[in-house]
């Protein structure tokens, strides 16, 4: 049976803890694979040179094989043919909005589902995180926070960055209650959610006193506080 993945950071990682690698790890050790091939999509940040390259300074000292997969001065045509040869896919921050939308003139969604209906294991931090899901929030217009359909490969809604960006408990919230967006997951920085064929397995931290949010009208606005496994006691 195929194990479908997804590891939703909302926050943390390489590119926001680079000196504690307990998520990155954590990502690398849910492959099979000795040297798993990890491919970095930077889209939602333009592809930004300074945020691939930092994606090679933590993974090239690991084991594995990272690559990256640039839209906006790609490096092959061969798209598909080279997303599917990953076992791991990790999605990069910045404009969920701009990247959904290239993603989907260049096929990329419908690459992405595929690679995920074959067991290649799909993560990333927040735009990275919330595009897996139904919709997510997200900052991706100028001065407002707004609700984003993702791929909906994972049922409800997500929140990145609960505990980072204050502004978002609210927003997150009100949306939820006057039913602007589905209820769903929220995460503080430093907090990954693993799923396992749909199914939430496990929340992981990189630091202590971390936590997710299940929030959802039952009937009325409920929040229900989940603590996270710190990554250095697994």
């Amino acid at each position: 049976m195929i194990k479908r993945q997804v590891i939703a950071l909302g926050g943390g990682g390489f590119s926001m803890e680079p000196e504690n690698p307990l998520l990155d790890n954590y990502i690398l050790k849910q492959s099979l694979a000795k040297m798993p091939k990890i491919c970095f999509l930077a889209t939602a940040s333009g592809d930004s040179q300074n945020y691939i390259q930092r994606f090679y300074n933590c993974y090239d000292n690991k084991k594995c094989i990272p690559s990256h997969l640039a839209l906006f001065n790609a490096h092959t045509h061969k798209i598909e043919e080279f997303i599917l040869e990953q076992d791991i896919i990790f999605v990069g921050g910045g404009n969920t909005r701009n990247m959904l939308i290239l993603w989907q003139a260049w096929g990329l969604d419908k690459i992405l589902t595929k690679a995920y209906q074959k067991g290649i294991i799909l993560s990333g931090i927040s735009a990275g995180s919330i595009c897996w899901f139904e919709q997510g929030l997200t900052d991706s217009i100028p001065n407002q926070l707004s609700s984003l359909d993702g791929l909906g490969l994972l049922k409800g809604s997500n929140c990145p960055h609960f505990d980072g960006e204050a502004e978002r408990q609210d927003a997150y919230k009100e949306k939820i209650k006057n039913n602007i967006m589905k209820s769903g997951i929220a995460c503080d920085d430093g907090v990954a959610l693993h799923y396992i064929n749909e199914k939430l397995e496990r929340i992981v931290a990189s630091s202590k006193g971390k936590f997710a949010y299940k929030i959802y009208n039952s009937p009325r606005l409920t929040v229900d506080t989940i603590q996270s496994e710190y990554l250095e006691n697994i």
